[in-house]
């Protein structure tokens, strides 16, 4: 009988054993979905990663476009609003606005983006340059500014001339960095809920910049943009210097082929 128990607890054991070993990897691989996701929904706020530096915000009340420059399906139904953060073709491509521009659309940018504009793209844009604020009913937005601190890469994004944004929406403080370092307007931020922050060298600033930054405002959810993928960015690296709890780092799949 002890032998037949014995034999009875082996297969048991066993198949437990694999089934936890196969429960094991199915949770890892939900895991990496839920951490490379295709979307990220905060409260009633959808945030859709395009690709790079674009992005789509959607309300029931509102659908924004940050930065378009290219075709996806998120940007073939009505934009009632299109951010632009700079002058440089990763952010600002008229051919991809005009696609997507209705007569409804209020385009806003930069005085030096204004300036590359058509005019038809001009006359549907409202200008909006650093520390300003453009209010509507249903959301307001401040110019944030951002440059570059490096010597050496001072002319890439000089100071003034483009735009981080924080916005105010549904009761969210959401703040999109565009291609910037580690300033001190960014280190002085308040009670950002989510905020999309970039990296990569030699344009933008390094992993280990971009999370003293995040430290030091605290946003509660941090998503890493606008990195290049994984041969240019090391996002492991920047969410293990995240050390705070009450930060969330989320991660979106910004680049098609590789998976973080």
């Amino acid at each position: 009988i002890f032998s037949i128990n014995t034999l009875q607890i082996m297969i048991y054991y066993k198949r437990t054993a694999s089934f936890i070993k196969h429960l094991s990897v199915l949770t890892l691989l939900f895991n990496c979905l839920l951490i490379n996701a295709q979307t990220y929904v905060s409260n009633n706020i959808e945030l859709i990663p395009i690709e790079h530096a674009s992005l789509v915000l959607k309300t029931n009340d509102l659908t924004i476009a940050i930065d378009p420059t290219m075709d996806h399906p998120s940007l073939n139904n009505t934009i009632d609003m299109i951010l632009i953060t700079d002058i440089h073709g990763d952010h600002f491509n008229k051919e991809a606005i005009t696609k997507i521009l209705s007569s409804s659309t209020t385009i806003i940018a930069p005085q030096a983006v204004y300036d590359k504009m058509s005019d038809q793209l001009k006359s549907q844009t409202s200008i909006l340059n650093n520390s300003e604020i453009y209010k509507t009913s249903t959301v307001s937005i401040e110019a944030i500014p951002m440059y570059n601190l490096r010597e050496e890469a001072l002319n890439f994004h000089v100071n003034g001339r483009g735009n981080g944004y924080v916005l105010n929406l549904d009761q969210q403080r959401i703040y999109i960095s565009g291609d910037t370092e580690d300033i001190k307007e960014m280190r002085a931020l308040k009670e950002i809920d989510i905020a999309l922050v970039c990296m990569n060298l030699p344009y933008t600033m390094t992993e280990t910049s971009a999370a003293s930054a995040v430290m030091e405002f605290k946003p509660k959810t941090i998503i890493p943009y606008h990195f290049r993928g994984s041969k240019v960015s090391d996002i492991n690296l920047f969410e293990s210097l995240i050390t705070d709890s009450q930060i969330k780092v989320v991660r979106l799949d910004w680049y098609t082929d590789e998976l973080y």
